[in-house]
């Protein structure tokens, strides 16, 4: 009864004390993550306060919430939604982990510290954390297109933390970073998701479907759980995370169709033992280590803020989901956490790191985790503060660039991929491995081959190191033109796919949205690549200045996206005066209404590259009525961009933030598809009452929902 009665001990403990700071942070109206934090501090060894906890007990609970919650996540995200945004959310997840990866490296060197703990901290900072995010996003009642992103790109994380885990295990032991042990790692990691989803599948939905027709709630329960539970025991079996299976193991209880149902009964559950979990992270916080290592800690918290955010922001932008919804998703992966104490506990376990490096990473990731609600919750006022402080070349260039990328999906969807597409992604993986390979083996081997020179040709230390050099550069020339011209004819075929040349003879209306384009997408390729092998590369030679490298890289490609961005400033403002013409015109002629829509139609077949031109009369008494473009916030809101506003015989071109609207204004808008409808219904709907007039996140608590002024 000891063992019985510690366990009871240690609950009361956490829950009691948990409760307490909690419903203190509510009365302040902070996140009850807080709460969760401080009141694992207090029962933690690391504060002198007459009320410990046993960690090791706790941390076992803990591990009851990460399972519950993954489950949780899973139901809301089946198989079908994860195809959907796996290849976009994949593309960010894996770039954005390379960059934090050769980052923290690079900090860690700076620090004093050996390659391994470098890499091991790269490693730790890489990988966002579900459990925090789902917390929040669950507070705040985020949902839609970000919320799907996000936790897309989470997911790809996960599978990325496994495959770090592998590897960093092995480099702890002395195993090294062997093409065999990589191999090996896929193949099994491939091979257990294949079983486990290709079974389940047969199986899970045809239970649970069984299970719900006897109408019993804690029947079905404890089915679901229990599957839960099986899922990431042979998960953790198999030497992957408990979190995988559990989330695999939603996925496929949502297959069956009851996920509505089964939802209500696992949250009280969850709800539980996510609170532990917060608990147990607050325990881990020890203020000593903090104060002696204050410096890194800041640092790395600045780090993987500011690079989490630029890089998600980048790349879900760059996959053509706009500004707003880049902003938000950047934000709200700006932390670090479940997986991050599990590859610090193996640099600790297995030797390759220091004892101080686990209570750093426990430090950065609770700053981090009080950061993302803030984070979280100001991604729409950043975002449109962002579209703002931009120059207008970039304004018209952001605005566009998503319906551009729409295209190319849209078509690629009717056609389907071309052989020549898939050929030029294979030959640029294919020169990206080879080129890595080369300065891999290049940095591990070079004292060996200048001494073989040296010894056997009698030339000098010098003249021996030269020749290597020589020769590697000869052999790394072809690779690095063939990536160079890859990359282009890649951006050239994608450009051509979204934005078609026109037939022999005819005039190319579409050449500066096309250009800009294709130039956005190769420089963009050419970036990811320079950011891959920097951070692949990194670890084997520390004397190459990566991050000198990446500030270049990126320096060039802000330039050529620029330079495209001014040529098509002048297109757009073409095709403004051609669309004020056209409507004018038709005006006169016969009015608004359907000739209107059929006028913007034949607009879009003559000014290619301009999303979709929609002409739409701003509606008496509506939200845009007496307002300023400032106050509407439409780019912000919507992503999509005003290019005329014709009142009367009054037009105004481009018009700017202050241009004010009023009832009766025609104009003319270009975006996305989505993002024009959300204007449409922003200039047509009636003045909403007092408490419809506030903001959407305070209706709704949601950050995911056009925000109008």
């Amino acid at each position: 009864m000891p063992d019985a009665h510690g366990f009871l001990t240690n609950l009361a403990l956490v829950l009691c004390v948990a409760a307490l700071t909690s419903l203190l942070f509510q009365w302040l109206r902070q996140p009850v993550v807080f709460g969760y934090l401080v009141a694992g501090m207090i029962i933690g060894p690391h504060i002198p306060v007459p009320l410990v906890a046993d960690p090791e007990m706790v941390s076992a609970l803990s591990e009851l919430g990460v399972i519950l919650l993954m489950f949780s996540i899973g139901l809301e995200f089946n198989l079908r939604k994860l195809l959907a945004v796996g290849g976009p959310a994949g593309i960010v997840a894996v770039a954005q982990s390379a960059a934090m990866v050769g980052l923290g490296y690079l900090v860690g060197r700076v620090a004093g510290w050996t390659p391994a703990e470098s890499l091991f901290t790269g490693a730790i900072i890489a990988i966002s954390s579900t459990t925090i995010i789902a917390r929040a996003f669950a507070e705040q009642g985020v949902r839609g297109r970000v919320a799907d992103i996000v936790l897309g790109i989470l997911i790809v994380e996960d599978l990325i933390a496994i495959f770090l885990v592998a590897i960093l295990t092995a480099v702890g032991e002395g195993g090294g970073l062997s093409p065999r042990e990589f191999a090996a790692t896929t193949l099994r990691l491939v091979l257990f998701l294949a079983g486990l989803i290709g079974v389940g599948l047969l199986v899970v939905p045809r239970l649970v479907r069984a299970v719900v027709r006897f109408n019993r709630p804690e029947t079905t329960l404890v089915t679901v759980i229990g599957v839960c539970f099986a899922a990431s025991l042979l998960a953790l079996s198999l030497g992957y995370s408990v979190a995988l299976g559990a989330f695999i193991a939603g996925a496929l209880v949502a297959e069956s169709g009851q996920e509505r149902r089964i939802e209500p009964l696992v949250a009280p559950v969850r709800d539980l033992f996510v609170a532990v979990f917060f608990v147990a992270v607050g325990m881990l916080l020890d203020p000593a280590v903090v104060l002696e290592y204050w410096w890194i800690v800041t640092a790395l918290v600045l780090l993987v803020i500011a690079g989490k955010v630029l890089a998600v922001s980048s790349g879900v932008f760059l996959i053509g989901e706009g500004l707003r919804p880049a902003v938000q998703a950047g934000m709200s992966l700006a932390q670090i956490g479940e997986f991050s104490f599990i590859i610090a506990a193996v640099g600790l376990s297995t030797g390759a790191t220091r004892e101080f490096l686990y209570p750093v990473a426990v430090a950065v990731c609770g700053i981090t985790t009080l950061t993302t609600p803030y984070l979280i919750r100001s991604a729409p006022r950043a975002a449109a503060l962002v579209d703002a402080s931009l120059p207008g070349p970039l304004q018209t260039f952001v605005a566009l660039y998503g319906s551009w990328i729409e295209q190319l999906r849209s078509t690629t969807a009717r056609q389907g991929g071309t052989t020549r597409t898939r050929r030029l992604v294979r030959v640029m993986a294919l020169d990206t491995v080879l080129l890595a390979a080369l300065l891999i083996g290049l940095a591990i081997e070079f004292p060996r081959l200048v001494a073989l020179l040296d010894g056997r040709l009698g030339l000098s230390p010098v003249i021996a190191r030269v020749v290597v050099l020589v020769v590697a550069a000869a052999l790394a020339t072809p690779l690095v033109i063939g990536l160079v011209r890859s990359t282009q004819l890649l951006g050239l075929a994608l450009a051509v796919r979204a934005l078609p040349a026109p037939e022999a003879r005819k005039v190319d209306l579409a050449r500066a949205p096309r250009r800009a384009l294709e130039v956005t997408l190769q420089f963009a390729l050419l970036f990811s690549v320079v950011a891959l092998l920097v951070a692949v590369t990194q670890p084997f030679a520390p004397r190459i200045p990566a991050f000198g490298l990446i500030v270049v890289a990126g320096a060039v490609f802000f330039l050529a996206v620029w330079r495209s961005a001014r040529n098509l400033q002048g297109h757009a403002h073409a095709g403004a005066e051609v669309i004020v013409a056209a409507l004018t015109r038709q005006m006169a002629e016969s009015g608004a209404g359907a000739d209107m829509d059929r006028a913007m139609e034949r607009m879009h077949a003559m000014l290619p590259g301009l999303g979709e031109p929609v002409a739409m009369t701003v509606a008496e008494g509506s939200r845009a009525a007496n307002h300023t473009l400032r106050e509407l916030d439409l780019r912000g809101a919507t992503g999509a961009t005003v290019l005329a506003v014709v009142r009367g015989d009054e037009q105004t071109l481009a018009p700017r933030g202050s241009t004010e609207l009023r009832a009766g204004d025609l104009i003319a808008v270009a975006g996305t598809h989505d993002a024009v409808q959300q204007v449409r219904g922003i200039v047509s709907d009636r003045q909403p009452e007092a408490e419809e007039q506030l903001p959407p996140a305070s209706r709704h608590g949601s950050t995911d929902e056009p925000r109008t002024r």
